[in-house]
């Protein structure tokens, strides 16, 4: 009952909203510029309850998914630039939406390259490795049988291209699904970020500001800084194996690209890997040219001259979390954890200088 001679200011008595030819009607009355916080909560964790069970049930591209997701948010910044150059909503998504699927396609093609055409000229390049080297050193002479190694890499190696054989079909209907999702959150870029904006008070939203800087930030480093070091890398590696003589210098190039994203280690690894089995066929001389030149042009100074270029978009994370960043990621999570490990200890390291920033605004009396 409403009292007497009063004018209560209710909107209408039953609002409506159109969306894509459905209407949804609200049975009550709703306050006009009032949206109690209570129903935005439970609103948001009916949605959070819902994605869980939904990535329960879409286990198998969840991991797909999560790449999508991390791409969409780096390239939202090209999605707005395109908008401001007049271009379309639409269009500048699916520009963006493009410009994913061509580096997608031009970072993996040397890889597959490699696994499905020069896999054999590995393997067999291993096969003429001797199956015993004697290693002296100060007069004491020891022999290493490296037969049973040898075939359990050649098996890997097998097994590997058999694999990748019957993962094609999977492998294409999940790049399917990444591009779709990819597009489809560059297209409702706003919608999102205002719904997720709409849930956080407005007390606590430069907190999420500030995770979303360090979030994009730490995207750039992994996915720009690290392509376009890698990109370098291969070129220079390209180069200097084919002056070296090697007859498989795509494949070693390759390798050296993919390396660039172990953190610390690198091409380094490979360039040791190289001088070792000189080493081992009894070419020291050849074995010291390719440490020293590979060290200095491969291991080094891609990091030198392309690093320091893109340095300052990237987020400030020092190369020790990084590594733990990386390497804990990729055993938990396994290929997803390239991407999840290093962005979980970024985000710890943005909410832990946050706490540090609002403690240190909280007087403290000296004793």
């Amino acid at each position: 009952m409403l009292p007497a001679g009063k004018d209560v200011a209710f909107g209408p008595t039953t609002p409506t909203r159109t969306r894509r030819g459905r209407e949804t009607v609200f049975p009550t009355p709703v306050a006009r510029d009032f949206v109690t916080l209570d129903r935005r909560y439970v609103l948001g964790a009916l949605f959070g309850l819902l994605a869980v069970g939904a990535a329960a049930m879409l286990a198998d591209v969840l991991g797909t998914v999560f790449f999508a997701v991390t791409v969409a948010y780096l390239l939202s910044p090209l999605r707005e630039e395109l908008v401001r150059r007049r271009l379309s909503p639409w269009s500048a998504s699916l520009v963006s939406t493009a410009t994913a699927v061509i580096a997608v396609g031009v970072l993996a093609l040397p890889l597959v390259v490699v696994v499905g055409v020069r896999l054999d000229a590995i393997i067999a390049f291993l096969s003429t490795l001797p199956p015993t080297v004697t290693v002296e050193f100060q007069g004491i002479s020891t022999t290493i049988t490296l037969a049973d190694a040898w075939a359990t890499v050649v098996g890997f190696g097998r097994r590997l291209a058999r694999s990748f054989a019957l993962a094609m079909p999977v492998l294409a209907l999940k790049l399917t699904v990444f591009v779709m999702v990819v597009f489809a959150l560059l297209s409702h870029t706003a919608e999102t970020h205002r719904a997720i904006i709409a849930l956080v008070p407005h007390a606590y939203r430069d907190v999420i500001r500030g995770l979303s800087r360090r979030t994009r930030a730490t995207l750039f480093g992994i996915y720009v800084l690290q392509a376009a070091t890698a990109a370098g890398t291969f070129v220079v590696a390209l180069v200097l194996f084919y002056l070296l003589g090697y007859p498989y210098f795509l494949t070693l190039a390759v390798l050296s690209a993919v390396l660039q994203f172990l953190p610390v280690v690198g091409p380094s690894l490979l360039i040791g890997l190289l001088a070792v089995a000189h080493l081992v066929t009894g070419d020291p001389a050849q074995a010291a040219l390719v440490f020293v030149s590979g060290a200095v042009f491969v291991a080094w100074l891609p990091d030198v001259v392309i690093r320091p270029r893109l340095a300052r978009e990237t987020a400030d994370l020092p190369g020790s979390l990084y590594f733990v960043g990386f390497v804990g990621g990729l055993l938990t999570l396994g290929p997803v954890g390239i991407i999840a490990g290093p962005l979980a200890v970024a985000l710890v390291v943005e909410m832990g200088d946050l706490l540090t920033d609002e403690l240190n605004q909280v007087p403290v009396s000296e004793d």
